[in-house]
């Protein structure tokens, strides 16, 4: 018997049985893709190789593998020894591809010895704090579901009455938004940058999984809340990543809808489906496996599998489908070349709906590190967008930008 026929009459035997475990096999690989979205994941890679530190002058260089992050010019955060040191580091000194080597300059070592560094994570949160932007905050805490998150608030003097809510994207913290407080403070806007549920700070939900936006939104509802009952007037929402997923989703059903005037969106997740397929594709899981996995998260019966207290409708914030309903002004800023979240949704949903959503695409910036790629340009734009949504309201009587960096100018990224 050849082995062809060997393995046709095997097929007639236990095709059945084949046909259940390799079932049993897809679904168990769809529940672990699942579970992976959507459970917290509270330890960092450590996945940076830092090969050495040099002192230069009055300054330190640093020697590091090169990777697709390390080569990109521009301004970056390196964290080691398992987050509790944190330096920002700058431009590209020298690259030696044959080595596999970057040498960039060292701007600021806030806390952990570098030169004891071997390994760590790059990061597009530069600052650790507002004092390392130069600017005095308040501590303060946010009352939501299972209790208080805390928020660091920035006061611009003067306050224009709007104030920005900054919420950071998924597995990062409120140290993402501190990026973007010096172009919302000579504006007007006084900063609040949130902590919301499951991000470490905040209170955890009861089942310990991210909703991807579905219910993460009643604690930036909490958040507006708050700025209404502390002097603000209406809010601007900037949200990074699955922080922009929450801030459409805010903006959609928050009770407080009718005061957010506008949004600033950095590679926002404007489609779980497309995002998760990326996912899928990126880990080699089967296109059917991958949607088999985002079935379990929305259907009702999955959610005993995934431990969702709730299934999440992926649908409903699917905002290309959408794009007609949303009416609040929207600025997306997202680089073509994002590896984590695909720009095309972003895109869209500005063709879409053109009177509503401005889109400006970055280059070379890997996700949301369009910021850290050109600080000056990312800045320009935020601020010239929202001079024209909030040119009424700010400083009565003053041209915009008067007594503050006119658009375009170039920062002093030192402190």
């Amino acid at each position: 018997m050849t082995l062809r026929a060997k393995w046709t009459v095997g097929g007639v035997i236990a095709g059945g049985a084949a046909a259940g475990l390799l079932g049993a096999g897809s679904s168990a690989l769809a529940l672990y893709f699942a579970r992976r979205v959507l459970t917290p994941s509270r330890a960092r890679p450590a996945d940076q190789e830092v090969l050495a530190v040099i002192r230069e002058g009055r300054g330190l260089q640093v020697i590091l593998a090169a990777t697709p992050d390390t080569t990109l010019d521009g301004v970056y955060g390196l964290y080691f020894d398992g987050g509790s040191g944190h330096a920002r580091i700058g431009r590209i000194v020298s690259y030696s591809p044959a080595e596999r080597t970057v040498l960039r300059e060292v701007e600021a070592v806030y806390s952990g010895d570098l030169a004891k560094a071997r390994r760590g994570w790059w990061s597009g949160a530069v600052y650790p704090d507002p004092p390392a932007v130069g600017l005095a905050s308040e501590e303060v805490g946010i009352e939501v579901d299972g209790g208080t998150a805390p928020a660091w608030l920035i006061r611009a003097e003067p306050d224009s009455g709007t104030w920005a809510i900054m919420v950071h994207g998924r597995g990062a913290t409120r140290q993402e938004g501190l990026r973007a407080v010096r172009a919302a403070r000579e504006l007007g806007l006084s900063s609040l940058l949130v902590s919301y549920r499951n991000d470490g700070l905040a209170p955890s939900a009861p089942d310990g999984r991210y909703g991807l936006g579905s219910t993460e939104w009643r604690d930036i509802d909490a958040a507006i809340s708050f700025a209404l009952a502390n002097g603000a007037k209406d809010v601007v929402l900037f949200g990074w990543s699955m922080g922009g997923a929450i801030c459409l989703q805010t903006a959609d059903l928050s009770k407080h809808r009718t005061v957010i005037r506008a949004m600033v969106l950095d590679a926002p997740v404007i489609d779980w489906v497309n995002v998760l397929a990326h996912h899928a594709e990126l880990n080699r899981i089967p296109s059917g496996v991958g949607r088999y996995g985002q079935l379990m998260m929305g259907h009702r019966l999955g959610r005993r599998l995934t431990g969702l207290a709730a299934p999440v409708d992926l649908k409903s914030m699917d905002w290309v489908s959408r794009a007609v309903e949303l009416r609040t002004p929207t600025l997306i800023v997202h680089s073509v070349d994002d590896e984590y979240v695909p720009y095309r949704p972003s895109a869209l949903l500005a063709e879409r709906n053109p009177e509503m959503v401005t889109f400006e695409a970055f280059e070379q910036a890997r996700h949301t590190k369009e910021w850290n790629v050109d600080p000056g340009r990312w800045e320009s734009l935020v601020k010239a967008w929202l001079q024209q949504q909030l040119a009424p309201k700010l400083n009565p009587g003053q041209a915009p930008g008067q007594g503050s960096d006119q658009p375009g100018a170039e920062r002093d990224l030192q402190d």
